[in-house]
């Protein structure tokens, strides 16, 4: 068995017994394999062993991979989870499913109008610095409703819901409040009439957490692949 192959069910076995704990059905929780600084070699073994939703950070990087895995089109979903400047949006546009980190209404604006007309509409989420972190990208919560009403009116994309990616805490209890607090953002925004459904939060290190609070996505790379292939 190869290393992807096991560290794949391994990480699908996690997700099952989180699910468990918190009293979800399993097939609730869409795992998106990152695959950042890995080639498309990876990419394909992991599809070998039935993933078909890819996330990637890099968007010259997802679109070399993207190209290699042309005969593969049809059956993988490209998520793009990393920063989107507004001069990479075209691409962006014409070649993924997901975009996970819009974090401002311009970015989502020239996504609509550069999707092509034939592709279905293109699945948004709303980045929120969930953590207040200077570092961070991502709309401050109290952004977020104003510019989810102006994203939802958008045509030819669809909002889909909030990602966030918290600061990094030791024990459970502590990675569960960023998750928690993006869970009922989402909510007041359901409450508001802009209907949403997906919560992407939990990597690696803390996807059981994301899980128990609610998490629709969650983006794990080294837990899949290993440590960065490259720098």
């Amino acid at each position: 068995m190869t290393t992807v192959i096991g560290n794949l069910q391994q990480v699908h076995s996690r997700i099952a017994r989180a699910c468990a704990a918190a009293g979800r059905p399993v097939d609730s929780v869409t795992l998106l394999a990152v695959s950042k600084t890995f080639g498309a070699d990876a990419v394909r073994e992991a599809f070998a062993a039935g993933q078909r939703a890819f996330g990637e950070n890099y968007v010259q990087e997802a679109l070399d991979k993207i190209a290699a895995l042309a005969d593969l089109r049809r059956q993988i979903e490209w998520h793009l989870i990393g920063p989107l400047q507004s001069n990479k949006t075209r691409p962006v546009a014409e070649a993924f499913d997901w975009v996970h980190s819009v974090d401002r209404l311009k970015i989502a604006q020239r996504l609509s109008e550069q999707r092509p007309a034939d592709r279905p509409a293109l699945q948004l989420c709303l980045q929120v610095n969930i953590s207040g972190e200077a570092s961070k990208s991502g709309l401050a919560p109290d952004e977020v409703p104003a510019v989810a009403r102006a994203v939802a009116a958008l045509p030819r994309v669809r909002l889909r819901g909030l990602m966030a990616i918290p600061e990094p805490a030791g024990d459970e209890a502590a990675q569960r409040a960023p998750h928690r607090a993006l869970r009922a953002l989402l909510a007041t925004l359901n409450d508001q009439g802009v209907m949403l459904d997906t919560l992407s939060m939990g990597m690696s290190a803390d996807l059981e957490a994301a899980i128990t609070e609610g998490a629709t996505m969650v983006r794990v790379g080294t837990a899949i692949f290993g440590g960065r292939a490259r720098g």
